[in-house]
């Protein structure tokens, strides 16, 4: 009988192959998590830390520290860091190191309200909690607080920080009714009725020409107030 050499190098290989990566398999299963890392996206990194961090994972999921790679779902981390108010998204992942990376992006205020309660109204026009580690600089908010203001005043601040000017010199919003709101300015003395939020872009095309006039002829110090209620014009009321 003529012995099939091919086939008994097929078999080798294949019973070789297959112990191979069930040895792979054991190891990977066998791997377990080394140590954990933080990392802040974006530019300010403040108001939540990495050891706020580690503590609501291990308040939530115990010490990751030695679990089995295989028995930690990612997901369900996310999920845990997420309900942090200070955090907009997280995004968990495993190194090939035994690893494990947080990536947390923070919320973003853009202004302060300051009244009966105060918070924050962050980029996505919610509220949001203070911070017992930071108090961000951004536009004072105050007057009369309500939800359909608020919307207002997030519409003013998305205008207001897409603009350099606007952003460098606008310190505070004022609430007087739902349809008018008062601006306060950095350096100036003089306060800023913007009324509604209606033509924003025209009315503050409006307000930088009367400042670039007014800076010119150094006659800023001589107006109380600025409106820009009207269309197309700038009504002053000197001291």
């Amino acid at each position: 009988m003529r012995i099939n050499w091919n086939y008994i190098k097929f078999c080798f290989l294949l019973v070789l192959l297959s112990g191979v990566y069930a040895f792979s398999g054991f190891r990977n299963e066998a791997k377990r998590i080394k140590n954990s890392k933080v990392e802040f996206v974006g530019e300010d990194n403040l108001f939540i830390t990495q050891q706020m961090v580690n503590k609501l994972l291990i308040q939530n999921l115990g010490s990751l520290k030695n679990v089995p790679k295989d028995a930690l779902v990612l997901n369900t981390v996310e999920k845990v860091l997420e309900t942090n108010e200070m955090v907009k998204s997280a995004q968990v992942y495993l190194t090939v190191n035994g690893e494990l990376t947080s990536k947390i992006v923070q919320r973003k205020p853009l202004g302060r309200i300051e009244g009966y309660s105060k918070f924050y109204l962050d980029d996505e026009g919610k509220r949001m909690p203070l911070s017992k580690n930071y108090s961000a600089r951004v536009p004072m908010i105050t007057g009369k607080i309500t939800d359909e203001s608020l919307k207002n005043c997030y519409e003013i601040l998305q205008f207001m920080n897409a603009d350099e000017f606007l952003k460098k010199n606008i310190i505070g919003i004022h609430i007087t009714k739902k349809d008018n709101l008062l601006l306060k300015l950095r350096l100036e003395d003089y306060v800023v009725n913007l009324g509604s939020v209606d033509n924003l872009e025209g009315k503050f095309n409006n307000y930088k020409a009367f400042y670039r006039k007014a800076l010119k002829d150094k006659a800023l110090k001589n107006y109380k107030t600025v409106s820009l209620e009207y269309n197309n014009q700038v009504v002053c009321t000197k001291i």
